[in-house]
């Protein structure tokens, strides 16, 4: 987890480089590991739908556009309730707070398996988003917490690489689920996706409780020492910062210039979380196993690819190119996916490359906002940014199930999702580099 920096921040006093990573090397394999591990079974949860699709929609008599809805309908709860949750969590700490996020939104996982028409696919999902809201947000307000700017869009990056690990690790599974278990005690293959997929989340929200520490201070695993030296990076970084009170925050330009850029990115983000299953079976597929094994690839790729750029970012502290070229890539992958459609070989190397540039766009992105708000006014703003942005996964499945429903093909699905991530790329560009390049 070492994130070697110039030495320590002006005023905090001089500090051997040698103790100040090691006391971030601590840090690191105390927190990233875990909370990856926590939001691997958050996305799961989130995206097992995709899988589910491949057989629950013929068994309900749902159409494409339905499910897109039902997918999407996911965001519009999570939309309503991020702002308080990140409040709320900001003011009882994160110990408490995302251990009960966890195991509530497990619960609500486990009882899709209960759905048996389009109300009751569409409630759930709302549902789903509501127990989820603040989760994603309140990591990323927890880790300025612990982190300052040059160390941590690396550390974001570690903890965002869940995203695409959850699809290295949840595609098989899924698919091995689909493939050995339908039929068993009288329940669907999806059925059993939902019920498995929602135990692991519930277990590590009892496990937060006991594990997580809420700030610095509280940490007891950490020595006098190494708590004066993280606390007087943080002081030291954010001096200078906005801590905007809720109302400023909603009036500011930047935040909304913030969410339309997320916007943009997580448009193309989900459209390849719950379409790839789809895509890839359109190419030739059949088999959910197979299928399963396969979307694990672009995922795979897109981890490293994400750790890579934003070490390179935090070594160079670039934001802004470090974005906008994967997002361009991003969305040249998209293009070529809808024309290599028939190829399994071709559409598949083109998806990898559009999962590389959209997965690495995530975690840089939020070193720009984190780059100017701190205090109330981060956890408001962070919770802002991204549950406007989120809303681009209520929209972007919806457009790509009504366009794989008008034309009959994906394609038209992907070059929406390609001209969201150039515009995603050219708005970041937007962003003053003396704002953001810290």
């Amino acid at each position: 987890m070492e994130t070697k920096s110039p030495g320590a921040h002006e005023g905090a006093g001089m500090v051997a480089p040698n103790f100040e990573a090691a006391t971030y090397n601590k840090v690191g394999w105390r927190l990233i590991p875990f909370l990856l591990l926590c939001y691997i079974v958050s996305y799961l949860d989130r995206v097992n739908v995709g899988f589910a699709k491949l057989q629950m929609l013929q068994d309900l008599n749902l159409s494409e556009t339905v499910y897109g809805l039902g997918a999407g309908i996911f965001f519009i709860g999570y939309f309503l309730f991020e702002v308080p949750s990140n409040v709320i969590l900001h003011r009882v700490g994160a110990r408490i707070w995302i251990a009960r996020i966890m195991v509530t939104w497990g619960v609500i996982s486990a009882t899709m398996m209960f759905v048996t028409s389009a109300t009751s696919f569409y409630v759930v999902r709302f549902l789903l988003g509501v127990a989820e809201a603040g989760f994603f947000p309140g990591i990323i307000l927890y880790l300025t917490y612990w982190y300052p700017a040059e160390r941590r869009a690396r550390m974001t990056a570690l903890f965002m690489t869940a995203i695409a690990l959850s699809g290295v690790i949840g595609g098989p599974f899924s698919g091995w689920i689909m493939h050995s278990f339908g039929g068993v005690a009288g329940l669907k293959d999806w059925q059993w996706l939902f019920v498995l997929e929602g135990l692991p989340s519930i277990i590590m929200g009892i496990v937060t409780f006991f594990y997580l520490d809420d700030r610095i201070d509280h940490a007891k695993w950490l020595t006098r020492e190494e708590k004066a030296l993280l606390d007087r990076n943080i002081v030291a970084e954010n001096t200078g910062k906005q801590d905007l009170k809720i109302g400023a925050v909603f009036a500011s330009a930047r935040v909304w210039l913030m969410s339309l850029i997320y916007f943009c990115f997580v448009m193309g983000l989900y459209g390849v979380s719950f379409w790839l299953p789809t895509i890839i079976k359109a190419t030739g597929v059949k088999d959910a196993l197979q299928i399963g094994l396969l979307t694990a690839i672009p995922f795979a790729f897109g981890a490293v690819a994400m750790v890579l750029v934003s070490r390179s970012a935090d070594r160079s502290r670039e934001r802004r190119w470090h974005i906008a070229i994967p997002s361009l890539l991003g969305a040249a992958g998209l293009v070529l996916s809808a024309v290599w459609a028939q190829n399994t070989f071709l559409a598949m190397a083109a998806l990898t490359v559009a999962t590389m540039g959209i997965l690495t766009t995530l975690p840089l992105f939020w070193s720009l906002p984190t780059a100017f708000l701190a205090g109330t006014g981060a956890a408001a703003g962070i919770a802002l940014i991204n549950s406007l942005g989120n809303l681009a996964g209520f929209a972007s499945p919806f457009a790509v199930g009504w366009l794989k429903d008008l034309t009959q093909s994906t394609n038209a699905g992907m070059y929406l999702l390609a001209a969201s991530m150039v515009l995603g790329a050219l708005l970041t560009l937007s962003v003053p580099a003396r704002l953001v390049n810290k």
